[in-house]
């Protein structure tokens, strides 16, 4: 409070109070003696109100009326405003009663004064708020005018939640660059009405109209829970209204629901996706992460630095960040650090094929749960370096696993993909060999013993992710294009890296081990249509101002992925995106002769000795010859 009192603002606002409180006291008595107050009641006048300005001051000092900014006047400050009257008009009537048991005074007065100070105090905050928001460009009122007249006009697509607190941010902080012309939303019943002073106008279909008549400058889509055919049509119209257009995120994207200002980003493929949010189980994910020290292996990469991200949340002991990329690992570390305050961590840089540093890391450290997302998984370059894809995806995860089983983790998550079943490429079954060991290891724990629980998550691609084909589409399409596409019929499952990690979270939750987990991919996405709806979102037309060119299937690839063999027992679980196949795998004893082939042939470059002892283990594997980067053998 004593920072108050060198304020002149607080001065000024102070002696209006006290003019506003003998207003109140006035206007009780001419309300209550029909304007005519009789002489005795004067000098009760004069009495009363020496009694009631300290006791109402002391109030508001003491429920913190003063302490707000009354540019940023709500609810809470009208709630105190109305305690404080309440407490001081309880302490007058007392303090009266006590006195003269209220001889020659008129008890409604003091009731009428009551409200009336209500009112006047409250009113005049309200005035001062609405003055700093609509009238002032003063200093006082903490807004530029210079500034106020290049804010842009947002025209904002949608009226429900999201709308109503971007407004208010906007409405709030006056040095962003926006200021809200009016909504459109397709609920009838909302037209007509509006979110703090400010129209819903009309349906979305009428889009063209409305930017015409508002003058917008800019569009936002304020519906993060729209689905894809929703999403297709309202950017189908932003496109044709020809002024720029910027989207919300999926709720999936908005971590802890936060809507704000600082979310708005362009309108990207995963928006067109539509998929619904998903239900996340945080109880029973908080009990096996909260206080516990995680490790993350390809903490830098596109699934491993969303996991980190989404982690953080749950609070664990400690994070252990453990990438072989410099870079990544330093970027991670860095957001989390400065994004998101969390510095519970050790980034260390290092390979998973290290073994004397995973002793090392798992003696210090203790880590209870193990997110294992470290892996080759582009698919040409493995298939031309079959080697490395054994070495990284098989080894170093039967490594990680032994060191993992002797230091008594509780959890270990394997990462795998769709592309481990019914493989075509190294990749995708070096990646079935680690779901096989995995299981493996799961078994020879359960007969000795140990309390390691095993799973894996498959699932398929992840928009954004550094394998994903959106990066390299938009790129081509920065250039002028053509846009390469492999096959236009050939289909992918694809969900968002911020949707995978969380499904990755909740089934952790639910192995007992030895699962092998599907993530519902929803309906497989054609690559050529994907291909003409990105070149669309960047304000292009597809075939006329940018070619699409058909240069066929790559080292390795396939028409359409899979997420289950046939044969294989998918189970449902309580989770409606998550399946679940279940099984005991095979007997690590039986796999060390083909560990041990594959170790030989990797270390002599021998492409085709891999592929056949691949096909040994994964009988569905199917290969392809003469691929690699080196002659064989």
């Amino acid at each position: 409070m004593k920072y108050q009192f060198r304020k002149l603002n607080f001065w000024i606002v102070l002696g209006v109070d006290l003019l506003l409180l003998v207003a109140a006291h006035l206007l009780s008595y001419m309300i209550r003696f029909d304007g005519a107050v009789p002489l005795e009641q004067r000098a009760n006048f004069l009495v009363a109100l020496a009694f009631l300005l300290p006791v109402k001051l002391v109030m508001f000092h003491l429920f913190g009326v003063y302490r707000g900014m009354w540019r940023y006047t709500s609810l809470a400050d009208l709630l105190n405003i109305l305690k404080a009257c309440m407490v001081a008009g309880l302490i007058t009537l007392g303090g009266i009663l006590l006195l003269n048991r209220f001889e020659g005074f008129s008890r409604s007065v003091f009731v009428l004064d009551g409200l009336l100070t209500f009112v006047f105090i409250v009113g005049f905050r309200v005035s001062l708020r609405l003055a700093c928001q609509t009238v002032f460009g003063i200093p006082f009122f903490g807004e530029d005018t210079s500034k106020r007249q290049r804010r842009k006009r947002l025209l904002i697509i949608g009226a429900g939640d999201a709308a109503e607190k971007l407004t208010r941010e906007i409405n709030d902080n006056k040095s962003l660059p926006y200021m809200v012309a009016g909504f459109l939303d397709d609920h009838s019943a909302k037209i007509g009405q509006q979110i703090h002073g400010i129209p819903i106008l009309g349906p979305i279909a009428d889009l063209l109209d409305y930017v015409f008549k508002t003058k917008a400058q800019e569009i936002l889509i304020a519906i993060p829970s729209a689905n894809r055919d929703q999403m297709q049509r309202i950017v189908e119209l932003c496109r044709a209204s020809e002024i720029p257009f910027k989207t919300l995120p999926g709720l999936g994207e908005l971590i802890c629901d936060k809507v704000s200002i600082k979310a708005i980003r362009d309108v990207s493929y995963k928006d067109l996706l539509g998929r619904p949010p998903v239900r996340l189980e945080l109880e029973k994910i908080g009990e096996i992460l909260a206080g516990k020290t995680v490790l993350i292996t390809g903490a830098g990469g596109s699934i491993g630095s969303e996991l980190c991200r989404q982690i953080v949340r749950f609070l664990p002991a400690s994070l252990i960040l453990m990438d072989s990329s410099e870079q990544n690992l330093y970027q991670i570390e860095m957001e989390l650090l400065y994004e998101y305050g969390f510095n519970n961590y050790v980034a260390v840089l290092g390979k998973v094929q290290d073994k004397a540093l995973l002793e090392s890391l798992f003696s210090h450290y203790r880590p209870a749960v193990v997110f294992h997302a470290a892996a080759y998984k582009h698919v040409p370059m493995v298939e031309r370096n079959p080697w490395e894809g054994v070495y990284n995806n098989i080894f170093a995860s039967r490594r990680l696993m032994e060191v993992a089983v002797r230091h008594g983790v509780e959890r270990f998550i394997v990462i795998s993909t769709d592309k481990a079943v019914r493989p075509t490429n190294v990749m995708g079954a070096t990646k079935r060999m680690t779901e096989i060991l995995m299981q493996g290891f799961c078994a020879q724990g359960r007969s000795a013993g140990a309390a390691t629980r095993f799973m894996a998550v498959r699932f398929g691609n992840v928009l954004g992710s550094s394998g994903s084909v959106i990066p390299l589409f938009r790129r081509q399409i920065e250039l002028g294009g053509p846009v390469t596409v492999t096959h236009p019929e050939m289909t992918r499952y694809f969900m968002s890296i911020e949707e995978a990690s969380q499904l990755i979270l909740q089934a952790a939750t639910m192995g007992e081990g030895g699962e092998i987990f599907i993530l519902e991919m929803g309906t497989p996405v054609r690559i050529g249509r994907m291909a003409r709806d990105l070149i669309k979102l960047c304000g292009k037309e597809p075939d006329t101002e940018i070619e699409i060119k058909v240069i066929g299937l790559r080292p390795g690839e396939k028409m359409y992925e899979e997420l289950i063999t046939v044969g294989e027992g998918i189970v449902s679980t309580g989770h409606e995106k998550i399946m679940v196949l279940r099984g005991n795998g095979a007997c690590l004893e039986n796999l060390q002769e083909s560990l041990e082939n594959l170790k030989q042939f990797a270390a002599n470059h021998d492409a085709e000795g891999i592929k056949a002892e691949l096909g040994k283990v994964i009988p569905e594997y199917t290969s392809q010859s003469g691929e690699s980067v080196l002659p064989n053998g």
